[in-house]
């Protein structure tokens, strides 16, 4: 079982940009960075709990973190 439950798309990109991401573009998928690090996020509703969890590793943030944002 995942730490993270599938969410929305659009409350995990507030969460990401209250970590400090910024939208790039906006397509089938929404591309954010940081300055150093590309996140990709596809518009699922909701996004998959395991794809969601890459997401979060990818950003640099454990999973309590990442749920404090949301």
């Amino acid at each position: 079982m995942p730490k993270i439950p599938g969410i929305n798309h659009l409350d995990a990109v507030r969460a990401l940009q209250k970590a400090g991401f910024v939208i790039v573009r906006q397509g089938k998928h929404v591309v954010m960075w940081n300055g150093t690090r590309i996140l990709t996020i596809p518009r699922h509703d909701p996004v998959d709990a395991f794809t969601l969890g890459g997401i979060v590793r990818d950003a640099g943030l454990t999973a309590e973190q990442f749920r404090d944002l949301l």
